[in-house]
């Protein structure tokens, strides 16, 4: 089974830096994947490097990226490509990488688990049948002559390949194919605050081994260290954030006020006012122009709680590895982040802690390094969930 390395190191210590330094001081015998969330980061990586990196594309005979993928595979080419494209993983990809010598490098984790499109409905009918039962809240797939383009197909296929798992009765939950990552030789994925990652539970899930990383620039080059998160000076990052405190605030007190439940179910009254507070933020506590500002929520509350002045220049509030934004200075991140209750579910009823303050916390981290922060220069930051603006001091006091 590969080796997991997880390069947990803050924003902007050079992660990505030491990757390119890495492959580039390879052997021309090793085979590397880099697997990136965006596609000006797949141009950074092929511009970067001494080593000839490919992108898979949609000129072959399917028109399919994956068919691209798996020839470049069965060539030992190295590979850079998206994370999109490398989450539809199927049996020929799996058999391709086996024994292929590659080594994985995931900038940022992945979506690896998903609800499954499956009605309760379609569940009870398989299990009627005794096409499918249920050991461990895993689906096992029992008819061996079903027809691969029958209705519950996508069910056998999954199922097949134990990544289908039975949820408190109510429906099914997809998980991305760990024997992936036991295809290569070495994984690394480079990433922050991995303990609060979705990637993290499901290698526990699985029983995963890994080992935690740094990356370090000792005036040369860049290294790999031990993990140390004392060494990280997080109060010098959190002391480039001016976090408003003010009457702005008043309408976050409440712990879960700004959650996706709260923002999906809020009254008019409440989203005026929340908008009405954005505006006032940015047009009169920090006098921004419009150049200037980034601000998020919920994609589902966007629309109501966009305004003028500040309605162009949003960011998805999941946001990763793009310095598009790096020279913005005034912030609004109007978001309370928690879990998903079926994806925390799912893993506690199957035997895996979550900390739902260090995640909630690593997310605005990354979304405000999208900002001029980067440069470590001062942003101003409205965050009015009195539950962020707690675990965000937490954090910069090494208390989670």
């Amino acid at each position: 089974m590969a080796k997991i390395n997880v390069v947990d190191s803050i924003m902007g210590s050079g992660k990505t830096s030491w990757a390119i330094q890495h492959m580039n001081g390879a052997s021309v015998l090793e085979k590397f994947i880099y697997i990136t969330p965006y596609l000006e980061e797949v141009e950074r990586i092929r511009s970067n490097t001494d080593r000839t990196f490919t992108e898979p594309n949609n000129n072959n005979k399917d028109g399919s990226k994956m068919r691209s993928l798996k020839e470049l595979i069965a060539d030992g080419q190295d590979i850079v490509s998206t994370h999109s494209l490398f989450q539809t993983a199927d049996d020929e990809l799996l058999e391709l990488l086996t024994d292929s010598g590659y080594t994985l490098i995931l900038d940022e984790v992945m979506d690896v688990i998903e609800k499954a499109n499956v009605t309760e409905r379609d569940i009870r009918d398989l299990k009627a049948l005794g096409h499918i039962e249920i050991e461990n809240n895993r689906v096992i797939w029992n008819c061996v002559d079903y027809d691969v383009n029958a209705k519950y197909a996508d069910i056998m296929k999954l199922s097949r390949a134990g990544n289908l798992f039975y949820h408190r009765g109510r429906f099914l939950i997809w998980a991305f194919p760990p024997r992936v990552f036991e295809t290569f030789v070495n994984v690394y994925v480079m990433t922050y605050l991995f303990d609060a990652q979705i990637q993290r539970y499901y290698f526990d899930l699985y029983k995963f081994e890994y080992e935690y990383y740094s990356v370090k620039h000792n005036d040369e080059k860049y290294v790999i260290t031990q993990y140390d998160k004392e060494s990280e000076n997080r109060k010098a990052l959190y002391n480039l954030m001016n976090v408003y405190e003010g009457k702005l605030n008043a309408i976050g007190d409440r712990d879960n006020a700004f959650s996706s439940t709260y923002l999906k179910n809020m009254s008019a009254g409440v989203e005026e006012s929340i908008k009405n507070n954005i505006y006032n933020y940015f047009r009169n506590v920090v006098k921004a122009k419009g150049k200037e500002i980034l601000w998020t929520t919920v994609k589902d509350a966007k629309p109501g709680l966009s305004g003028k002045g500040y309605a162009r220049s949003f960011l998805q509030c999941n946001a990763r590895a793009t310095n598009e934004y790096q020279d913005r200075k005034a912030l609004a991140y109007v978001f309370n982040r928690y879990m998903n209750p079926i994806e925390r579910a799912f893993f506690e009823d199957n035997g895996v802690q979550v900390n739902q303050d260090l995640l909630a916390v690593s997310d605005l981290l990354q979304w405000v390094y999208r900002s001029r922060i980067r440069n470590e220069q001062p942003v101003e930051l409205y965050l009015p969930s009195s539950r962020m603006r707690r675990v965000l001091r937490q954090w910069s006091e090494n208390e989670i």
